[in-house]
């Protein structure tokens, strides 16, 4: 089968790309219902409620299990591989973002008033738990019905 074809005809890379959507989508909802203001920004950012990431690690390894079976060597390759992106999103990127909060703050104080023009650094990179177990459900119940 052609390389074109193949990719849209593949149940689990549809599955985890659609969790990834639909999480992308909810951001925007989440914003909408909780600040209302519409903001569709968030579609193409990080961090935030559901966690896009963990969605998708979690659809991509539930689909390879119920393809390839809870055994097989891929599954627990694709296990993992979420582990890593689950820790990373709630602890690593995380820190980063609250670092950079920080730094902002510092940079803010020391040059109030003055002419420096330095770029804010991005805060909102990571993710709480709570962010990252709600993307966890969004791509189990994704991963479930695809």
């Amino acid at each position: 089968m052609p390389i074109i074809p193949g990719i849209f005809h593949n149940a689990i890379l549809i599955s985890a790309v659609t969790a990834w959507f639909i999480a992308q989508l909810l951001k925007i909802a989440v914003s909408l219902l909780l600040l209302r203001k519409l903001n569709f920004q968030l579609f193409i950012s990080s961090g935030g409620f559901p966690s896009s990431h963990s969605a998708t690690v979690s659809a991509l390894a539930l689909g390879i299990g119920k393809y390839y079976g809870w055994d097989s060597p891929i599954f627990a390759v694709s296990a993992v591989y979420g582990m890593v992106v689950l820790y990373d999103a709630a602890g690593v990127r995380r820190a980063a973002g609250k670092q950079a909060e920080v730094l902002n703050k510092l940079v803010e104080r020391l040059y109030q008033g003055s002419d420096f023009a330095q770029d804010r650094l991005k805060e909102l990179i990571g993710h709480t738990p709570f962010e990252v177990f709600g993307g966890v459900i969004v791509g189990i119940i994704v991963g479930l019905l695809l």
